[in-house]
């Protein structure tokens, strides 16, 4: 039950390295169980709780991990497990696509219903239909799914282009001969970066990034070398603390292109936001100019970094509005915010955002991974000092992520209870 404690109004200037993307490198993790040979894969926060966990479900299946700075080695300890351990899938819900390789293998699986952060329902019916589509049968027993009989090629169109989804199908269709396409498929970069990582093993996956996905399986896929792209997430949310603590950030390593969404609703709030070779530039002086936004599935404005960018709209110069149409309970922060002084009213998916002159430092909790980093966004640029309770809840997401706040010169500290 860690807490941070922020002595906000201090601007934030400097440089930092992005860090290697959490929701690319975990579903290119698991795709270690796709082969018997070593994988190598680079540029992984392996600090990160939900990489740690990750690394606990492969060798709960049978894997051995080896770690060393930001490169982890995946190899074969013994006999792959294809039933999942409660235990840690509660904890984290993308440990449900281990369904998709174990199943493609093996002819069978059995995975608990996964946990993960309270911000909606989030069903897995997207993934059951999918495999369903491809020849599977499911049955339900004491809390897990069951999956069995063998997988085929097939195509499958999804009613909602869910990333955890398109993922899973991948993961399954790159261990089935033929040809299997995904229809109506997630298009985040993420995505594009599992593509890659199949394709290195041996499957031939076109179109990963769009919104039509072509996988040529292979029956034998064999160990590869890969470096994951950098969070697009952790970066935005960075741009997010600086500008609301009126100062200029250089992030570098970071695709711009992954930001367009973010970037271009930065600008129209009044930050100077330029790409450069290497990365982005980003300054802001003064409080925003008031810009409302919608989250929508990628190339929209990501559900993640809704909850910082209403933290900066709170020190708007006016009224904007933020709808949230991805997840139906993501507006927790909210009423955290107001605690600061932030005037959030909501209704159904839709919060209304007043501006004020000044947020105020406060006891604050986290209630989730993107809330926690709004909470801070917030502390930074608060007069005052703020105290954000359940960081743990950050800490799935962001690697130590009051360390690099630090370098950019933000007063902030950890405490242990």
């Amino acid at each position: 039950m860690d807490r941070f404690i922020i002595d906000g109004g201090k601007s934030l200037r400097g440089t930092l390295r992005v860090s290697g993307s959490k929701n690319a490198a975990l579903p290119i993790l698991i795709a270690t169980l796709l082969t018997d040979e070593p994988c190598l894969i680079e540029n992984v926060p392996t600090r990160l709780r939900d990489i740690r966990l990750t690394f606990r479900v492969l060798e709960a299946i049978g894997k051995r991990v080896e770690v060393s700075g930001t490169n982890v080695t995946v190899v074969d300890d013994k006999p792959l497990k294809t039933r999942a351990p409660y235990e840690l899938v509660k904890q984290m819900r993308a440990s449900v696509l281990v369904a998709g390789p174990l199943l493609a293998r093996f002819g069978w699986v059995r995975v608990p219903i996964p946990g993960g952060c309270a911000i909606g329902v989030r069903p897995i019916d997207i993934h059951l239909k999918g495999f369903e589509d491809l020849g599977a049968r499911r049955t339900f027993e004491a809390g897990d799914i069951i999956l069995d009989s063998p997988l085929r090629p097939g195509t499958i169109r999804f009613k909602f282009p869910s990333v955890g989804a398109t993922e899973n199908l991948m993961l399954a269709a790159a261990a089935l001969p033929g040809m299997t396409i995904l229809r109506n498929a997630a298009r985040e970069p993420e995505i594009g970066d599992l593509g890659r990582f199949l394709t290195a093993m041996g499957a031939r996956v076109t179109g990963a990034g769009t919104s039509t996905i072509t996988v040529r399986g292979a029956r034998h896929l064999h160990g590869a070398r890969h470096a994951v792209i950098a969070d697009r997430i952790e970066a935005g949310t960075l741009m997010l603390a600086a500008a609301a603590a009126q100062g200029s950030l250089r992030l570098l390593a970071v695709e711009p292109k992954h930001l367009k969404a973010l970037t271009g609703k930065m600008r129209c709030a009044g930050a100077v936001v330029r790409e450069e070779k290497d990365g982005i530039f980003m300054s802001m002086k003064g409080r925003p100019r008031p810009v409302s936004i919608a989250t929508a599935p990628y190339p929209g404005f990501p559900t993640d970094l809704q909850a910082p960018w209403m933290a900066w709209m709170c020190l708007a110069r006016g009224r904007c509005r933020v709808q949230e149409t991805v997840f139906e309970n993501r507006f927790l922060h909210a009423a955290e915010l107001s605690r600061m002084g932030g005037r959030v009213s909501l209704s159904g998916k839709t919060a209304a955002v007043e501006g004020v002159p000044q947020l105020c430092g406060a006891p604050v909790m986290a209630s989730d991974l993107r809330a926690g980093a709004a909470l801070v966004v917030a502390a930074l640029a608060a007069r005052g000092r703020t105290m954000v309770q359940r960081v743990y809840h950050i800490d799935r997401g962001y690697e130590r992520l009051e360390i690099r706040l630090r370098v950019l010169g933000a007063k902030i500290r950890r405490v242990h209870r």
